[in-house]
């Protein structure tokens, strides 16, 4: 029997999220980027604070929408999209929004991506043999400590740690309470950062996006990052004692 008759005959079907998310992304990439910028949002601030004064909840909503599409479609713009949560919400409100925003659209490329693409290169990584079956169970076993890791570490672009656990088939449940939780610390960061822009704009500068850098707060992220590696860590060291 050949490949296309095993081939289930809707399977194209299930590219067509990704495919959709991949076109949208290119498209908002090429149109968006001049749009979704700090000078955007100087150069609005007051029409958007009146907006938000006049119809608060659907300025709430109109806003939550659109950071969801943002990071559903890998669009360009999300840091601005934060920074303008704090500006217009205040620290609080503003980093529950974008938290619960960012949530959504992470588990909705996660669900095209698993639906996609992750189901299917789930299997074969784990009927593979060798070293990449060991590196696959190794994630399988640590995978609350790996999903955290990801999240919290700064280096680990965000639209990554949304697709690799979609293909190394981890349970939508630890995807979504990892990723709301995992990252809280950072989008604090940058909400209280977009909630201080009012002096800022005042003063003609640039927000510093360079701040979570800032030993007095990388530093307890990383702690966090250490901590939910110590797992890991402990695991490698008791494998080695046992051998």
């Amino acid at each position: 029997m050949s490949d296309m008759t095993q081939t289930p005959p809707n399977s194209f079907q299930r590219y067509l999220p990704l495919i959709a998310i991949a076109l949208v992304a290119i498209v908002g990439a090429v149109t968006l980027r001049d749009y979704l910028t700090f000078e955007t949002l100087r150069d609005n601030r007051e029409a958007l604070l009146a907006f938000r004064d006049s119809h608060f909840v659907l300025t709430i909503s109109v806003f939550a929408a659109a950071y969801v599409a943002i990071v559903a479609f890998s669009l360009p713009g999300a840091s601005i999209a934060t920074l303008t949560g704090g500006f217009l919400f205040g620290t609080l409100t503003g980093a529950t929004v974008n938290v619960m925003a960012a949530t959504i659209g992470a588990t909705a490329i996660f669900l095209a991506a698993r639906w996609g693409l992750g189901a299917r290169l789930g299997a074969k990584l784990e009927n593979s043999e060798g070293k990449v079956k060991q590196i696959k169970d190794g994630i399988d076993e640590n995978q609350w400590s790996m999903l955290f890791l990801i999240r919290l570490v700064p280096a680990v672009p965000f639209f990554l740690a949304n697709l690799i656990p979609a293909f190394l088939e981890v349970p939508l449940y630890r995807f979504v309470v990892s990723t709301f939780l995992g990252i809280i610390p950072g989008t604090v960061v940058y909400t209280s950062v977009g909630a201080g822009l009012g002096e800022v704009f005042a003063r003609g500068e640039s927000p510093d996006l360079g701040i979570i850098f800032e030993p007095h707060i990388i530093g307890p992220i990383l702690g966090l990052a250490a901590l939910s590696a110590l797992p890991i860590v402990i695991k490698a060291l008791r494998g080695k004692k046992e051998l």
